[in-house]
């Protein structure tokens, strides 16, 4: 019996995800968080095999900081991210952060169960297209940022100022302007609105 803890902010997804996992016998949902936080203190106590991860949640620690501090727990289950993203920023830091695989949401059931056995059982699973965006970043390392050079993208995207960039991130702003140099030179721009224009475009950011 592989034990799973889900992890969603939305409780129709959650309840969808029970059902899915109830119609094989050999999973049981142990536990539920909508949280980052609160995966991670559920984590520790109930000691799942799986921690079912999405990367956008509520208030707290998101997908992927809750995911590297479930892995820094004893024995650490396995957390398998499943989202709607699929930019390189978020795959990066998921799997940079300890993810053993990275699926979808809208993958088909069996293709979730089998996913979830396969992590399970120390696997690396990941969604088509997540693992052929993988592969061409290897085939073209030149142009690919970094995961922290998408991380500050994201965040120009999102329309933050460098000095709230480095709040968030806890870096300096000349740290900041150091890397968007770097994004900018890979991309082949000029400027903020290109950069995120010609990150969107290479499905760096979303």
């Amino acid at each position: 019996m592989i034990s799973v803890l889900l992890v969603d902010d939305h409780p129709i997804v959650r309840a969808g995800l029970r059902a899915t996992l109830a119609a094989d016998p050999g999973l049981r949902v142990v536990g539920e968080a909508s949280g980052g936080d609160e995966a991670v203190r559920l984590a520790r106590a109930l000691r799942p095999d799986v921690v079912l991860m999405d990367l956008q949640l509520g208030p707290g620690s998101d997908g992927a900081t809750a995911t590297a501090r479930v892995r820094e727990l004893p024995d650490p289950p396995r957390v398998l991210i499943l989202t709607t993203y699929d930019s390189d920023a978020d795959i990066l830091r998921a799997i940079e952060a300890g993810a053993i695989g990275y699926l979808l949401k809208d993958a088909e059931p069996a293709d979730l169960l089998r996913g979830l056995r396969a992590a399970a059982a120390g696997e690396t699973v990941l969604a088509p297209s997540v693992a052929t965006r993988l592969v061409s970043r290897e085939r073209a390392p030149g142009i690919s940022l970094t995961p922290r050079e998408a991380q500050v993208l994201q965040l120009v995207a999102g329309g933050h100022s460098n000095s709230a960039i480095a709040r968030q991130l806890f870096i300096s702003e000349a740290t900041v302007k150091s890397h968007l140099v770097q994004v900018f030179a890979k991309l082949g721009v000029d400027n903020r609105t290109a950069a995120t224009a010609e990150g969107r475009r290479r499905g760096v950011i979303r």
